[in-house]
C-alpha cells in the first residue's frame, strides 16, 4: 500500500520482499473470506483501537473504511458488508484482489524483488543491508542500499511461515529503538483440559455464549472487564475463537500480573438469573442432571461438559446454585498460546519513537507502518484496517519529508 502511493506521486519504488512470494500473510487473512474493514461508525470504530486510540486515530481517519472500499472497488472488486458489519470484497478470497493490486503496482512501474531479507543497518555508511536468497541470507554479502526514502513494514510475530518472524526486533534494538516485546494477540489461551473432557468435546463449538475476563490487580478485589458475545472453541490446548480474542487483552494482562486467571462465562445470556431458576425449578422425579440442563435450558453437551469440569463434577443441588453457575461460570484460564499461533501481535515500536509522520526520530527519511507498530485490534476488519491506513500515512509522511528536506527538487 505504501509503494502505491509512493509510485502514485512519481516516485520510482522497489519492494523488497523477503518471502518467495508476495502478500502470503494477505493471503492467509483471507483464507476464510477476507475481512478488510469493518462498517460501524468511525467514532466507536476507533475505540477498538484501545490505549492506541489516540495515536492511530489521525491514520485511520485520514484513511477510512470508506476509502478502503474504494480502493477495493478501483482495483475492480467490490465490496459488501455482512450481518455482523464486517466488510468483504464480493470475490470474499483475498487471491483475486491481490492478484489485481500487484497488476496495479507493476504497471505503476514498482519493482518487486522477492526472496530478499533485510538484515539491518552498516554501522558505518548507515546503508540499509538487504540479501538476496532467503535462505542463506545471514551468509550471503549483503547489498547496501542508499534509498532517498525507506518504508518498512516487517511485520509482527505471529504466523512466521509467512514471513513475519520478528527478526527486525534486535536490528532496531541495537541502535536505541525502543521496541515493546512481541505478544499474542487475538489468540487462544491455555487451560488444563482433564483427559476425559478433551477426548469428548475437542474441537466443538460453544455458541452464543458471553464472556468477561476477571482480574484481581489488588488482593481481594475483583475487576470484571467488557463482557463480549459469540462463539468460543474448545481446543486440545485451552480455548478460541471470537469472543475470546475479543477479551484477550484483559485475560493477557492478568495472565501476566498474576501467572493465571479467571474468565467468566455466561451459558445462556439470553436468560437472566431468575428465568434459569425458575425453569431448572420444573425438575421432574428420576430426572438426570443432564436431562434436565437440556430440557429446561437448552444447554449443548458441551455446555454442560464445561460445567463438569469447571467444578470437578460436582454440580449443585440447589436450582438458585445452580442458575447461579450457568450465568457465572469461572473458567480459569493459565497463558496464551504461542506467539506464532497468534492472529496477530501486541507490541512492537513504540509510538514514541515516531513523529507524526511515522517517521523514525533516530533515523530520519524511514518510516513505518502496519503491524511492526505497537498497537493490537480485535478481529473483524479493524487489523487490515490499521495496517492500510498507517502504511498511507507513513508513505505520505515521506513525501511530505522529502519536500520539506529537498524543496528545489520538488
Amino acid at each position: 500500500m505504501a509503494a502505491e502511493v509512493l509510485a502514485r506521486a512519481g516516485a520510482s519504488v522497489t519492494v523488497y520482499e523477503q518471502m518467495p512470494s508476495m502478500g502470503r500473510k494477505f493471503l492467509i487473512a483471507g483464507r476464510g473470506g477476507l475481512n478488510i474493514t469493518h462498517s460501524e461508525p468511525l467514532e466507536q470504530f476507533l475505540t477498538r483501537y484501545g490505549d492506541k486510540s489516540a495515536a492511530l486515530g489521525p491514520s485511520v481517519s485520514a484513511f477510512p473504511p470508506a476509502a478502503v472500499e474504494a480502493w477495493c472497488e478501483d482495483l475492480s472488486q467490490k465490496s459488501f458488508v455482512g450481518s455482523s458489519g464486517r466488510v468483504f470484497p464480493l470475490g470474499f478470497r483475498a487471491t483475486e484482489l491481490l492478484r489485481s493490486w500487484l497488476a496495479g503496482l507493476e504497471g505503476l512501474g514498482v519493482r518487486l524483488l522477492t526472496s530478499h531479507r533485510w538484515l539491518g543497518w552498516d554501522r558505518a555508511t548507515g546503508a540499509l543491508l538487504v540479501a538476496a536468497n532467503e535462505k542463506n541470507s545471514d551468509q550471503v554479502e549483503p547489498q547496501q542500499l542508499f534509498p532517498d526514502i525507506t518504508v518498512m513494514s516487517l511485520g509482527g510475530g505471529s504466523w512466521q511461515r509467512t514471513g513475519s518472524d520478528g527478526r527486525w526486533v534486535p536490528k532496531f534494538q541495537e541502535i536505541g529503538i525502543n521496541v515493546h516485546k512481541l505478544r499474542p494477540a487475538n489468540s487462544g489461551f491455555l487451560v488444563d483440559w482433564t483427559a476425559e473432557f478433551i477426548s469428548k468435546f475437542e474441537g466443538m463449538p460453544l455458541k452464543n455464549v458471553s464472556v468477561q475476563a476477571r482480574g484481581n490487580p489488588v488482593p481481594g478485589e475483583i475487576v470484571l472487564g467488557e463482557t463480549v458475545r459469540g462463539e468460543m472453541m474448545i481446543s486440545a490446548e485451552g480455548i478460541e475463537g471470537g469472543c475470546v480474542y475479543a477479551v484477550g487483552r484483559e485475560l493477557r494482562a492478568a495472565c501476566d500480573a498474576q501467572g493465571n486467571t479467571t474468565m467468566m462465562i455466561d451459558l445462556r445470556p439470553d436468560l437472566s438469573r431468575e428465568q434459569v431458576e425458575q425453569r431448572l425449578n420444573t425438575a421432574r422425579p428420576k430426572e438426570s442432571t443432564s436431562t434436565l440442563l437440556r430440557r429446561t435450558v437448552g444447554l449443548p453437551a458441551v455446555a454442560i461438559g464445561l460445567l463438569r469440569e469447571a467444578t470437578k463434577n460436582v454440580l449443585p443441588r440447589q436450582a438458585s446454585d445452580m442458575a447461579e453457575l450457568i450465568k457465572s461460570l469461572p473458567l480459569q484460564v493459565l497463558a496464551t498460546e504461542e506467539l506464532d499461533r497468534a492472529i496477530s501481535t501486541a507490541g512492537g515500536v513504540a509510538f514514541e519513537e515516531l513523529d507524526h509522520r511515522f517517521m523514525l526520530l533516530r533515523r530520519p527519511g524511514v518510516f513505518v507502518a502496519g503491524e511492526m507498530i505497537d498497537w493490537e485490534a480485535p478481529t473483524g476488519g479493524y487489523l487490515l484496517q490499521a495496517t492500510l491506513s498507517t502504511a498511507v500515512a507513513a508513505a505520505n509522511g515521506a513525501l511530505s519529508w522529502w519536500e520539506e528536506e529537498h524543496p528545489t527538487e520538488m
